[in-house]
């Protein structure tokens, strides 16, 4: 589609379902408050849904939020890649989709309709020019929500993806007086005793390979549970192994708390196609972090990943 189609498609739309990701991150739940809250604006209905509920995290992203009852007319879809990413309890939704909103190189055009600009640094960016361009009128809470999406996934504008359009985007929604300083240190500095006690326990277990180029490690039921960490504060691990020096490829490895034997991936890179190793798995992303998902016990998805890794490095 174009930029003017999916303008076209949203002005006909109503009674809208908005379908975020599995495990949400700022970006898909900020794109997916973003799009409803523009759509109440334009007095139609739509709701929000997520397989995993919003965490608490992101609460500031749904302040005021309440469902709304309506008969379900258009499936929307932001920032998923894929059906797979839609979780179990949305799984139903997987043929019903009508447009794909979505930034990932790896999208599978799975949707009726699809508008994916895998240059662009957020599916909030995406969905920003959208709104920039039918000349909508953004509110504070979705200016909130735009740039909760564009900072989390430039990983506050310091990730490989970070681009000018996402600076230039990044500095009029703060224009709209959305206090910044207040969501960054949300966002990026807050933890729990819990997530930090965590942190030092995946740290003090992380293994190296091919000397020193490869990074893992794990995050286990078992350690989540000792802890008593809530899982959505374990986004920020995939970025842990990358950061110690020399590390070209960092994978975080977690079990699923809804699977047996199943972990997910995370893996983040320097210098290495991320999207093209997860893709081994059946996984995918960007180019710098990916995901995939891999079934077996802990030890035999470490030696897969490292088996595959030999040829990355």
């Amino acid at each position: 589609m174009t930029i003017d189609e999916v303008i076209e498609f949203l002005g006909e739309s109503d009674n809208v379902s908005i379908l975020t990701h599995r495990s949400p991150d700022g970006d898909t739940l900020g794109c997916g408050f973003a799009l409803c809250g523009y759509l109440r604006n334009c007095g139609k209905k739509a709701n929000v849904l997520n397989a995993d509920g919003f965490p608490a995290r992101f609460s500031f992203l749904y302040e005021g939020y309440e469902k709304q009852e309506f008969e379900e007319k258009c499936v929307i879809a932001v920032d998923i890649a894929t059906e797979s990413l839609l979780g179990a309890e949305l799984s139903d939704y997987s043929d019903k989709i009508d447009l794909c909103i979505d930034h990932h190189i790896s999208n599978t055009g799975y949707a009726k309709k699809t508008f994916c600009d895998p240059d662009a640094s957020a599916a909030c960016l995406v969905l920003y020019e959208i709104l920039k361009k039918a000349g909508a009128h953004i509110d504070s809470d979705i200016a909130k929500c735009l740039y909760t999406g564009i900072a989390t996934d430039t990983g506050c504008f310091k990730f490989q993806n970070t681009t000018p359009k996402a600076h230039i985007a990044a500095a009029e929604l703060m224009e709209y007086g959305i206090g910044t300083e207040r969501l960054n240190r949300l966002l990026f500095d807050i933890k729990s005793k819990g997530r930090i006690k965590a942190e030092q326990f995946a740290v003090s277990k992380m293994e190296f390979f091919y000397g020193d180029t490869l990074a893992i490690i794990a995050v286990t039921n078992e350690m989540i549970n000792e802890y008593g960490i809530d899982r959505t504060e374990l986004d920020g691990f995939a970025s842990i192994p990358i950061q110690v020096e020399g590390v070209k490829i960092g994978m975080t490895v977690k079990e699923s708390d809804k699977e047996e034997n199943t972990f997910k991936i995370s893996v983040r890179t320097d210098g290495v196609d991320a999207s093209a190793f997860c893709s081994l798995f059946g996984g995918g992303g960007h180019i710098r972090a990916s995901g995939c998902s891999i079934c077996g016990s802990l030890d035999e998805v470490k030696k897969k990943l490292i088996e595959a890794a030999k040829d990355f490095v």
